[in-house]
């Protein structure tokens, strides 16, 4: 379908993203946090920042990025933040969000604002990624209480710059959690070849967690992130400290966190090669899988999707670009969301 075209059919249906919807009541449910991780792809603005490489996202560069395009994307978003308000395991929106490839403050907060009556508050960090693209950190003060964050500067061996590890505090019900936010550098070129920075952004993650760790034995900490690499591989399995064994974490005073993908059928969220990737993930400290205070159950994990986020052919996803064309799409990448219970 013609992208110009399918800007003015998605247009159209503006009244629908807009309109009141009857959500499933969650008043004979306990208290729940959900939490959403997306990589979003390539939320860029149209205008050219000298200082960073995106002259690509303009009108006049290579992707002829303009607000007809950011616009079409921004609806997207909302429609899929929409459906999972309307989804009865949840029936809102989520109450902490986090999206990779944001260009800047001002994108994200633009793009949350087209998800009507959200609210969202904004926590955000400009990284020395050379593209510019950041993590923005959003949340509901309705719900949750944000205590503060901080950024953590990866240093890589090449002396290039990538994006921050972000801590970020949270209190739900008067129970405090840390999420670590991760975007780790990417497989371009060669897997193996840039590995060691990927190893090098999963230390930074880990240390933070022994951090938190060694404060309060009981910390509940959410790490979660676009990792560019899959759960056994060595930055997640050895250097962060995964496990897909619930009963291995519970005995690990710490040591291991447990990886919400081993309750998971979903083939993962990224589609590459003719194959499908876990490299966006959530993992979970011990405190959050002994039942008492904040907790997750096997069913909190779940890969978000609706029918129109695929492809036409049936295989991979309907994504914003497409070998460097305009498609039009969601994203390259699926959503993750994690429901977290909160004791009274």
């Amino acid at each position: 379908m013609n992208p110009l075209r399918t800007i003015t059919l998605f247009l159209l249906h503006l009244f629908w993203l807009t309109a009141p919807i009857q959500t499933a009541s969650c008043k004979e449910r306990p208290q729940q946090i959900v939490a959403l991780w997306w990589n979003v792809e390539n939320l860029f603005d149209t205008t050219n920042e000298p200082k960073i490489d995106d002259k690509e996202f303009t009108p006049e560069g290579k992707r002829q990025w303009t607000p007809k395009k950011l616009l079409l994307k921004r609806l997207r978003i909302a429609q899929v933040f929409r459906t999972i308000r309307a989804d009865r395991e949840y029936g809102k929106y989520p109450d902490i969000v986090a999206f990779a490839e944001s260009e800047n403050r001002e994108v994200f907060a633009g793009t949350l604002a087209a998800i009507d009556r959200a609210g969202y508050a904004i926590d955000y960090h400009e990284t020395p990624d050379p593209r510019g693209i950041d993590i923005g950190l959003a949340w509901n003060p309705a719900t949750v209480i944000f205590t503060g964050s901080k950024p953590y500067t990866v240093k890589l061996d090449d002396g290039r710059g990538t994006r921050f590890v972000v801590a970020a505090g949270f209190i739900a019900s008067g129970h405090p959690f840390t999420i670590v936010l991760n975007h780790w550098p990417s497989r371009a070129f060669d897997a193996r070849w840039s590995e060691t920075k990927r190893i090098a952004a999963a230390t930074v993650a880990r240390r933070i967690v022994d951090s938190l760790g060694t404060r309060n034995p009981v910390a509940n900490i959410i790490v979660m992130g676009d990792f560019n690499d899959e759960p056994e591989n060595h930055s997640v399995r050895d250097i962060l400290g995964s496990s897909f064994d619930r009963k291995e974490v519970l005995r690990s005073a710490n040591l291991r966190l447990y990886n919400c993908w081993s309750d998971s059928s979903s083939p993962g969220t990224y589609y590459f090669k003719n194959h499908w990737e876990r490299i966006d993930q959530m993992l979970v400290s011990p405190a959050l899988l002994d039942g008492k205070g904040l907790s997750i159950d096997k069913e909190s994990f779940r890969v978000f999707s609706h029918p129109e986020m695929f492809g036409r052919s049936g295989k991979g996803l309907y994504s914003t670009y497409e070998r460097g064309k305009f498609k039009g799409g969601y994203s390259d990448h699926l959503p993750l969301l994690l429901r977290i219970d909160v004791a009274p």
